[in-house]
């Protein structure tokens, strides 16, 4: 074999080589950069509606469930919580839900309760103003960052926003609107499906 024919056979090798490595390295390079298009299984329940059993739930308990990425609550609420709620009316923004009701409470939940139940809160434990978690304060009276007439319900600690024991902001507050009432029904008297209701199925 003549020199100029090894030279092109080696040539012919490398490039091969180069181009097979390269090759291999672009699917390597692709095989994620693709499958990122790809929905985890996370990302699909995400959406998806949430039964829960609330059947051992006690009244004064809160249960919490993921729903659409975020916190949702059900409040077991007691009779002296739910008769706190005429006592919070004049104190309370929007009493009587009328703000944004498509987007923040449903026609089943536009009642003192707001809610299906009045023994049962269903919320997005989200704050309206710039989205943190409130806290619970489900104990009445005086105590840190609260009014001493406090009847129970929920603190944002990020810049002090206040609900009451159905989820309305108090009156000069910086949230603008109530908590959520996401969208939800009971299958049975001991389970609620959060994510659909009667209007959602329609």
């Amino acid at each position: 074999m003549s020199q100029d024919n090894v030279m092109d056979a080696e040539r012919r090798f490398w490039v091969g080589t180069t181009c097979a490595v390269g090759g291999a390295a672009a699917v390597g390079v692709a095989v994620p950069f693709v499958s990122t298009f790809a929905p985890s299984e996370r990302a699909k329940a995400a959406g998806a509606p949430v039964e829960v059993d609330v059947g051992d739930l006690k009244p004064g308990e809160m249960r919490t469930v993921e729903w659409r990425g975020k916190p949702v609550w059900i409040v077991r609420r007691t009779p002296e919580q739910l008769a706190s709620l005429k006592t919070t009316d004049p104190l309370v923004a929007d009493p009587k839900s009328e703000r944004n009701p498509a987007e923040i409470t449903p026609e089943y939940a536009r009642n003192e309760y707001r809610s299906i139940k009045p023994e049962y809160l269903v919320a997005v434990g989200i704050c309206p103003h710039l989205g943190c978690s409130p806290s619970t304060r489900f104990a009445e009276g005086p105590q840190p960052s609260l009014p001493a007439d406090w009847k129970g319900g929920f603190l944002c600690p990020c810049h002090g926003s206040t609900f009451d024991m159905a989820g309305r902001v108090y009156k000069n507050k910086p949230s603008p609107d109530n908590l959520t009432i996401p969208p939800y029904e009971f299958l049975s008297d001991s389970r609620i499906i959060v994510g659909v209701d009667a209007k959602t199925k329609a």
